[in-house]
């Protein structure tokens, strides 16, 4: 019976956190969540599918760097009570299985364009507006730490000789 009271407890605790976050600061974390965890398994499938080696490198960074923020925004979630969602959303997952039946020099210009830039610009714009939306200072902290990194990724991904290459 302690043990259920106890339970009962953290549950109130988390979901009274959870009620105290703003709207705007609980759908970016769960847009965040999603977006991340795309970045993290197609990074993965292009690490091991990539025919470049510029391209695989640029894919096993961006799998290690958006893991580590991934592992960061999973710890504010928890702390604000946060359920995130279990997958990438299913428009992303699609756009998964549709990379992984490209090959070769196709599969790389792809992932470049559509991964390393249009994505990135996409996340970008999501991040420049919750930096102005979110209220809470985690969230924020968050933000400003993680902005940078993904304009870093927009940067290299437009080097890369896959950026200009022809459809």
């Amino acid at each position: 019976m302690k043990r259920f009271a106890l339970l009962v407890l953290a549950l109130a605790f988390g979901a009274a956190q959870a009620g105290n976050l703003a709207h705007a600061d609980r759908k970016f974390i769960e847009h965040a969540a999603e977006s991340g965890m795309f970045e993290v398994q197609i990074a993965q499938l292009a690490n091991a599918k990539a025919n470049d080696l510029q391209v695989k490198n640029f894919a096993g960074m961006l799998a290690d760097q958006h893991t580590a923020a991934n592992n960061e925004l999973v710890k504010i979630a928890s702390a604000k009570g946060v359920e995130l969602p279990p997958a990438p959303t299913r428009s992303q997952r699609r756009e998964i299985d549709k990379l992984g039946k490209r090959n070769g020099a196709d599969f790389d210009q792809h992932f470049v364009r559509e991964v390393g830039i249009k994505a990135h610009e996409k996340d970008i714009k999501s991040f420049q507006k919750a930096r102005d939306d979110v209220q809470d200072a985690d969230l924020k902290a968050f933000i400003e730490k993680t902005l940078p990194m993904l304009q870093d990724h927009l940067a290299q991904a437009q080097k890369l000789p896959e950026a200009a290459a022809k459809k």
